[in-house]
Protein backbone atom coordinates (compact mmCIF):
# COMPACT_ATOMS: atom_id res chain seq x y z
CA UNK A 1 0.00 0.00 0.00
CA UNK A 2 1.42 3.17 -0.74
CA UNK A 3 2.07 5.65 1.57
CA UNK A 4 -0.04 9.20 2.04
CA UNK A 5 2.75 11.39 0.88
CA UNK A 6 3.02 8.54 -2.13
CA UNK A 7 -0.02 9.04 -3.13
CA UNK A 8 -0.06 12.78 -3.05
CA UNK A 9 3.08 13.39 -5.29
CA UNK A 10 1.37 10.86 -7.58
CA UNK A 11 -1.39 13.36 -7.85
CA UNK A 12 0.74 16.14 -8.80
CA UNK A 13 1.94 14.01 -11.20
CA UNK A 14 -1.31 13.55 -12.40
CA UNK A 15 -1.44 9.86 -12.02
CA UNK A 16 -5.12 8.69 -12.43
CA UNK A 17 -4.57 5.77 -9.76
CA UNK A 18 -3.59 8.04 -7.19
CA UNK A 19 -6.67 10.48 -7.99
CA UNK A 20 -8.87 7.76 -7.77
CA UNK A 21 -7.46 6.44 -4.37
CA UNK A 22 -7.86 10.18 -2.59
CA UNK A 23 -11.45 10.52 -4.47
CA UNK A 24 -12.54 7.28 -2.98
CA UNK A 25 -10.99 7.90 0.37
CA UNK A 26 -12.56 11.31 1.21
CA UNK A 27 -15.49 10.90 -1.04
CA UNK A 28 -17.72 10.35 1.92
CA UNK A 29 -15.75 12.83 4.14
CA UNK A 30 -16.25 15.75 1.64
CA UNK A 31 -20.32 14.77 1.46
CA UNK A 32 -20.29 15.37 4.83
CA UNK A 33 -18.92 18.63 4.95
CA UNK A 34 -20.86 19.75 1.99
CA UNK A 35 -24.15 18.29 3.03
CA UNK A 36 -23.87 20.76 6.36
CA UNK A 37 -24.48 23.51 3.57
CA UNK A 38 -27.01 21.97 1.31
CA UNK A 39 -29.81 19.95 1.61
CA UNK A 40 -30.08 18.37 -1.85
CA UNK A 41 -28.28 15.52 -1.94
CA UNK A 42 -28.08 15.22 -6.05
CA UNK A 43 -26.40 19.09 -5.15
CA UNK A 44 -24.13 17.51 -2.68
CA UNK A 45 -22.86 14.93 -5.09
CA UNK A 46 -22.01 17.45 -7.86
CA UNK A 47 -20.35 19.67 -5.18
CA UNK A 48 -18.07 17.13 -4.04
CA UNK A 49 -17.00 16.47 -8.00
CA UNK A 50 -16.82 20.07 -8.60
CA UNK A 51 -14.41 20.03 -4.98
CA UNK A 52 -12.46 17.20 -6.64
CA UNK A 53 -11.50 19.14 -9.74
CA UNK A 54 -10.40 21.80 -7.42
CA UNK A 55 -8.18 19.90 -5.78
CA UNK A 56 -6.47 18.36 -7.93
CA UNK A 57 -6.08 21.53 -9.94
CA UNK A 58 -4.89 23.40 -6.81
CA UNK A 59 -3.07 20.19 -4.92
CA UNK A 60 0.34 21.75 -5.70
CA UNK A 61 -0.53 24.51 -3.53
CA UNK A 62 -0.92 22.01 -0.56
CA UNK A 63 1.82 22.05 1.77
CA UNK A 64 2.72 19.51 3.55
CA UNK A 65 3.43 19.83 7.33
CA UNK A 66 6.69 19.38 9.02
CA UNK A 67 5.01 16.34 10.86
CA UNK A 68 4.40 14.10 8.83
CA UNK A 69 1.93 12.59 11.49
CA UNK A 70 -0.44 15.68 10.92
CA UNK A 71 -0.29 15.61 6.78
CA UNK A 72 -3.60 13.54 6.78
CA UNK A 73 -5.43 15.84 9.37
CA UNK A 74 -3.89 19.16 7.13
CA UNK A 75 -5.16 17.64 4.10
CA UNK A 76 -8.40 16.94 5.40
CA UNK A 77 -8.67 19.97 6.59
CA UNK A 78 -7.82 22.01 3.49
CA UNK A 79 -9.70 20.07 1.25
CA UNK A 80 -12.53 20.90 4.09
CA UNK A 81 -12.20 24.48 2.98
CA UNK A 82 -12.03 24.40 -0.60
CA UNK A 83 -15.23 22.17 -0.21
CA UNK A 84 -17.28 24.66 2.08
CA UNK A 85 -16.38 27.17 -0.09
CA UNK A 86 -17.30 25.41 -3.13
CA UNK A 87 -20.66 25.38 -1.17
CA UNK A 88 -20.75 28.54 -0.46
CA UNK A 89 -20.41 29.77 -4.32
CA UNK A 90 -22.95 27.66 -5.20
CA UNK A 91 -25.44 29.03 -2.52
CA UNK A 92 -24.60 32.26 -3.69
CA UNK A 93 -25.55 31.92 -7.24
CA UNK A 94 -28.79 30.35 -5.76
CA UNK A 95 -29.63 33.50 -4.23
CA UNK A 96 -28.97 36.97 -5.41
CA UNK A 97 -29.30 38.81 -1.90
CA UNK A 98 -29.04 37.78 1.33
CA UNK A 99 -31.45 40.12 3.65
CA UNK A 100 -30.71 40.72 6.85
CA UNK A 101 -33.65 41.84 9.12
CA UNK A 102 -34.00 45.43 10.66
CA UNK A 103 -32.56 43.96 14.26
CA UNK A 104 -29.38 45.26 16.08
CA UNK A 105 -26.76 42.95 17.60
CA UNK A 106 -27.52 44.45 20.78
CA UNK A 107 -31.24 43.29 21.01
CA UNK A 108 -30.02 39.67 20.67
CA UNK A 109 -29.13 37.98 23.96
CA UNK A 110 -25.88 36.45 24.36
CA UNK A 111 -26.20 32.73 24.98
CA UNK A 112 -23.74 29.36 24.39
CA UNK A 113 -24.43 25.99 22.84
CA UNK A 114 -23.63 23.22 24.94
CA UNK A 115 -22.33 20.07 23.54
CA UNK A 116 -24.56 18.25 21.79
CA UNK A 117 -23.75 14.55 23.16
CA UNK A 118 -27.25 12.45 22.86
CA UNK A 119 -27.54 13.24 19.23
CA UNK A 120 -26.21 10.75 16.27
CA UNK A 121 -24.45 12.67 13.21
CA UNK A 122 -27.81 12.26 11.08
CA UNK A 123 -29.66 13.80 13.98
CA UNK A 124 -27.68 17.04 13.91
CA UNK A 125 -27.75 17.70 10.36
CA UNK A 126 -31.62 17.24 10.47
CA UNK A 127 -31.51 19.79 13.19
CA UNK A 128 -28.81 22.04 10.98
CA UNK A 129 -30.96 21.11 7.64
CA UNK A 130 -34.17 22.88 9.95
CA UNK A 131 -31.97 26.39 10.10
CA UNK A 132 -33.10 29.40 7.96
CA UNK A 133 -30.41 29.06 4.52
CA UNK A 134 -28.21 32.30 5.63
CA UNK A 135 -28.25 30.84 9.43
CA UNK A 136 -27.28 27.54 8.35
CA UNK A 137 -24.26 28.99 6.41
CA UNK A 138 -23.21 31.47 8.96
CA UNK A 139 -23.61 28.88 12.09
CA UNK A 140 -21.34 26.34 10.12
CA UNK A 141 -18.92 28.34 8.64
CA UNK A 142 -18.11 30.00 12.39
CA UNK A 143 -18.57 27.17 14.47
CA UNK A 144 -17.60 24.14 12.36
CA UNK A 145 -14.98 25.27 9.47
CA UNK A 146 -13.51 28.04 11.80
CA UNK A 147 -13.85 31.01 9.60
CA UNK A 148 -14.25 34.60 11.50
CA UNK A 149 -16.78 37.08 11.16
CA UNK A 150 -14.79 39.52 8.81
CA UNK A 151 -14.26 36.36 6.91
CA UNK A 152 -17.84 35.11 6.65
CA UNK A 153 -19.35 39.13 6.18
CA UNK A 154 -16.67 39.16 3.02
CA UNK A 155 -17.55 36.15 1.93
CA UNK A 156 -21.30 36.40 2.03
CA UNK A 157 -21.55 40.12 1.56
CA UNK A 158 -23.06 41.26 4.56
CA UNK A 159 -22.06 43.38 7.31
CA UNK A 160 -20.31 41.65 9.77
CA UNK A 161 -23.01 42.57 12.69
CA UNK A 162 -25.54 40.95 10.50
CA UNK A 163 -23.38 37.94 10.36
CA UNK A 164 -23.18 37.81 14.60
CA UNK A 165 -27.08 38.10 14.53
CA UNK A 166 -26.94 35.22 11.97
CA UNK A 167 -25.36 33.04 14.11
CA UNK A 168 -27.23 33.83 17.37
CA UNK A 169 -29.81 33.23 15.85
CA UNK A 170 -28.80 29.99 14.82
CA UNK A 171 -28.07 29.06 18.20
CA UNK A 172 -31.24 30.14 19.98
CA UNK A 173 -33.21 27.87 17.03
CA UNK A 174 -30.74 24.75 17.52
CA UNK A 175 -31.01 25.45 21.35
CA UNK A 176 -34.76 25.36 20.69
CA UNK A 177 -34.73 22.30 18.54
CA UNK A 178 -32.61 20.29 20.51
CA UNK A 179 -34.45 21.00 23.47
CA UNK A 180 -38.19 19.81 21.50
CA UNK A 181 -35.84 16.68 20.31
CA UNK A 182 -34.95 15.76 23.85
CA UNK A 183 -38.45 16.62 24.74
CA UNK A 184 -40.22 14.46 22.31
CA UNK A 185 -37.26 11.25 22.83
CA UNK A 186 -38.69 11.55 26.62
CA UNK A 187 -42.04 11.25 25.76
CA UNK A 188 -41.60 8.40 23.20
CA UNK A 189 -39.62 6.38 26.16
Amino acid sequence: MLKFEEVIRGCLRNDNKSKEMVYKSYYGYLIGVILRYVNERNDAEELVNDSFIKIFKNIGQFSFPKNEAEAQKAFKGWMARISSRTAIDFLRTKKTHLYVDDITEQQQPITSVNAITHLNVQDILKLLNALPEVQRLVFNMYEIEGFSHDEISKMLNIPESSCRVYLTRAKNKLRNLYSKTLTNSYAAS
